[in-house]
């Protein structure tokens, strides 16, 4: 039997559970504080709250959102005006996509698109010495995904063959809210695992570049010119003053590229089956190239100063880590070879 001190012990930590719950950070953020009053219970009060929304909401939800009780996503928005940090204006367009009530994906891996045979502008002559030079590259048609794989796809798969979980999962499950966030805390074995699961492999980064830059060498997916109101970058939440986080696949509609993929610059990095080799006709040497590090794509949300890598929104640009590093900026997404019927 439990000794008395030790039970009315007990009984006073589970009281304060549901405070401790209610302070815990939550999967979204907010440009405005005062907001997080609404939203400190989580996404089911959040939408009760919303649908009889407080005067305060109205500093982080459009008027229009609140009279058609339209939550499904939420999002921060800016208010008119000019950006000093930006030097651009932020208006609706400047919003952060937060999170989905309900999955827009799904769980199945089906979601491809398919990229014709044919030769693209690898590279640049114009930045980093592993980034170039510029050259030309033939790849017969292939299959690749259009989002990056999604939380809730990432748990149907452990579930349907036994395998561990991602470290911020909690119950074998993914956090509340994220179903269509890219599941990250992933290495480059877990990343094959799932593609053949799925029957599918991961893109080269070949495969990765020309479905991104649509063959004609662009260095973001919408064009020449950076502009961070397209995709899920570090230049938005240092904006926004916050520490940034992943976003729902798909959210930036502006960001697509030319053969229809999501976010191939910026949410997460993005694993390939690619080793780190130096281009052809690349004279700089590197003692990291060669077999050691596997090739990623693509950017993240998060600010790689530290690394001084430069801005990773460039499709051009490349990342280099062992097989086994798992971080909160590591995703993929996968690929498929077209079967040529005779």
């Amino acid at each position: 039997m439990m000794p008395l001190p030790a039970l009315f012990f007990l009984l006073l930590l589970l009281q304060s559970l549901p405070m401790i719950a209610a302070e815990r950070p939550q999967d979204h953020l907010h440009s405005n504080k005062q907001c997080v009053s609404c939203h400190k219970a989580g996404i089911a009060d959040l939408v009760k709250v919303l649908v009889q929304p407080a005067a305060s909401c109205s500093q982080c939800h459009t008027e229009q959102q609140m009279q058609v009780g339209d939550f499904s996503a939420a999002t921060l928005s800016g208010e008119a005006g000019v950006d000093p940090a930006l030097n651009l204006p932020v208006d609706a367009g400047m919003s952060l996509p937060l999170y989905y009530t309900q999955s827009r994906i799904g769980a199945a891996p089906h979601q491809m698109v398919e990229i014709p045979a044919g030769t693209f502008i690898m590279g640049t002559n114009n930045r980093l010495p592993d980034e170039g030079p510029m050259h030309e590259v033939y790849l017969d048609a292939y299959q690749i995904d259009k989002f990056e794989v999604t939380n809730l796809q990432y748990e149907a798969y452990i579930k349907a063959s036994n395998k561990r979980s991602p470290a911020h999962f909690r119950n074998r499950t993914y956090p509340e809210g994220k179903a269509d966030h890219p599941v990250t805390f992933v290495g480059w074995d877990d990343a094959v695992e799932y593609c053949e699961w799925a029957g599918k492999r991961l893109p080269t980064d070949k495969e990765w570049e020309k479905a991104a830059r649509n063959g004609d060498g662009r260095t973001y997916p919408w064009g020449a010119l950076f502009d961070p109101a397209k995709s899920n970058n570090p230049v938005r939440w240092n904006a926004a003053g916050q520490t940034g986080d992943t976003s729902p696949v798909g959210a930036f509609e502006q960001g697509v590229s030319a053969y229809g993929l999501y976010d191939t610059s910026g949410n997460v990095w993005e694993w390939t089956d690619s080793w780190y080799y130096q281009y052809p006709g690349n004279k700089v040497s590197s003692e990291n190239y060669g077999e050691r590090y596997k090739t990623l794509k693509g950017g993240s949300w998060f600010d790689c100063s530290f690394y001084k890598c430069g801005i990773s929104a460039p499709l051009f640009n490349r990342a280099f880590f062992a097989k086994r590093t798992k971080n909160d900026t590591f995703g993929f997404r996968c690929a498929k070879d077209v079967t040529v019927s005779e």
